[in-house]
């Protein structure tokens, strides 16, 4: 686990941007499938990364996947793919065949099963699960990832790509990528910012398995954080063994 510290949440995301386009320069003849996370912190990545870095990233050779889904249709605000069609993807030169939306306004369950079925004939798998070359992940404030809350660990080691999960606060049901295919990627990376995550990025650091975003990030293969001053605040920043 490596962490990638940097003094503001724009310095963050810019500073992931480019590693990613790296990633991608690095490996010339290769198309990445990479799934994104929703919510407010990417938000800013994904704009950032559609003004300022549109004519560096090589789209033609991306194709994008969701992590999680809130269970509404794209045109509502709670929408991940809503959001990242009006900030990323919907503004940049990526064929649109290339953007595998998971369908929130369906019935989810069904909708599980059937964008599990478009990934597992989409990305590359191995030993029953799909290996994504990046997966781009959030920690909320309780320390859930990928729509996974505390409380719905068994997602973890769902023998599933997606499940139906749903937040316990509000009881919105959501679309959510299991553990087992996010610990299988290739690279798995967390974008953490801001004052309020300084206790889950701690979490993440010292409790072991305890809670879902602690529990991905001690089980991938190949994790990074990319954090803030503000979200670092609880660590002292040096790599943390597997």
């Amino acid at each position: 686990m490596k962490p990638f510290i940097y003094p503001s949440s724009i310095e963050t995301a810019r500073a992931l941007i480019l590693h990613l386009i790296k990633i991608m320069i690095d490996e010339p003849g290769k198309t990445f499938n990479i799934a994104l996370s929703g919510g407010s912190t990417p938000a800013l990545m994904f704009d950032l990364w559609a003004n300022e870095y549109s004519d560096i990233t090589p789209w033609t050779r991306m194709k994008v996947f969701f992590v999680d889904e809130r269970c509404v249709p794209p045109e509502n605000s709670d929408s991940n793919y809503g959001m990242v069609r009006s900030l990323l993807v919907g503004v940049v030169p990526i064929d649109y065949e290339n953007v595998f939306r998971i369908r929130g306004e369906d019935r989810p369950d069904k909708e599980a099963v059937r964008y599990s079925k478009v990934v597992e004939s989409q990305v590359p798998m191995q030993d029953g699960w799909p290996v994504f070359d990046v997966i781009l992940l959030g920690a909320g404030g309780d320390g859930h990832t990928s729509s996974i809350f505390p409380g719905q660990e068994k997602l973890l080691s769902s023998d599933r790509i997606y499940e139906v999960s749903y937040n316990p606060n509000n009881g919105q049901k959501r679309i959510a990528m299991t553990g087992c295919p996010i610990i299988n990627a290739r690279r798995v990376i967390f974008l953490i910012t801001g004052r309020n995550k300084a206790e889950v990025v701690e979490e993440i650091y010292t409790s072991g398995d305890t809670g879902p975003a602690a529990y991905i990030a001690h089980h991938a293969k190949n994790v990074e954080l990319f954090l803030d001053d503000y979200a670092a605040a609880n660590i002292n920043g040096e790599e943390i063994p597997d």
